[in-house]
């Protein structure tokens, strides 16, 4: 009887973890169904890194003189002819170790810590300022962007096209969260400064969208962990391996005893 209420006891507390994870606790965002609206405090962009692929055209303004003008400012791998529309790639630019690039004409042009779009007015800038064009265009895009994803199922590599890549973005492409999963306490962890810091946040709260780290870097690395009970639940599922051979012993005893204890009986 007492293996019988011990197995009882057991079942009980595995029933009791397995229902335990409620709405409230996984909701995304949970307090915005109160606000209706949240207010974010300025624009978010991505800054180039050292160690980062740019793409960078230098575009005609339509000046058919800027047409030859522009051609030492932009290395082709490919293309032909004058017209932009057939450039099918370029030879990109590295961001070095010390946040520069080497730019055409230019020489050592400083990348790192910039946006894409303040990068691209620095250069349009010095086109027009030193004299090589009247009216200069620029694009300027990263083209390795990435971050990665490391949770309880796996890890997954994000590629990112647009070089601007929320947090709640990169957990809807990472294939969102377990029920199990932690969600007061998801990392990302970000090189800053020279140094590798994480920092954690909690997508249940609107709070997120004014976090320095909602927009997420390149490179950048979430971390997830699952709730403490579901080690428990993982544990009693071993624990039921080990006990379902015995509970069948302890069932055929059970049956034995039951049988000598009737014929007894009868006697």
């Amino acid at each position: 009887m007492k293996l019988f209420k011990t197995l009882i006891l057991l079942a009980g507390i595995a029933l009791c973890t397995s229902s335990c994870v409620t709405s409230r606790k996984v909701r995304y965002l949970g307090d915005m169904q109160k606000l209706g609206e949240v207010s974010i405090d300025g624009k978010f962009e991505a800054k180039i890194s050292p160690f980062d692929e740019l793409r960078i055209f230098v575009l005609p303004n339509g000046d058919p003189e800027e047409q030859e003008l522009i051609k030492p400012f932009n290395v082709y791998s490919s293309g032909t002819g004058n017209n932009m529309s057939n450039v099918r790639q370029t030879m990109g630019y590295l961001v070095d170790v010390d946040g520069n690039i080497q730019f055409p004409v230019f020489g050592e042009v400083k990348a790192a810590g910039l946006t894409c779009r303040a990068l691209r007015d620095t250069i349009e800038y010095r086109l027009k300022n030193e004299g090589y064009l009247s009216d200069p265009l620029v694009d300027v895009r990263i083209t390795n962007f990435k971050v990665f994803f490391l949770g309880s199922n796996g890890g997954k590599a994000i590629t990112i096209d647009n070089e601007r890549c929320t947090f709640l973005e990169a957990l809807a492409m990472s294939g969102d969260l377990s029920l199990y999963t932690k969600r007061s306490k998801i990392g990302v962890v970000r090189e800053k400064e020279g140094k590798m810091v994480i920092h954690y946040l909690d997508p249940r709260s609107s709070d997120i969208y004014n976090d320095e780290f909602f927009i997420l870097q390149q490179n950048d690395i979430i971390l997830t962990e699952n709730m403490s009970y579901v080690f428990f639940k993982e544990w009693m599922s071993n624990v039921g391996v080990v006990l379902t051979p015995l509970t069948t012993v302890a069932s055929v005893l059970a049956v034995v005893i039951a049988i000598k204890t009737s014929l007894g009986d009868g006697k």
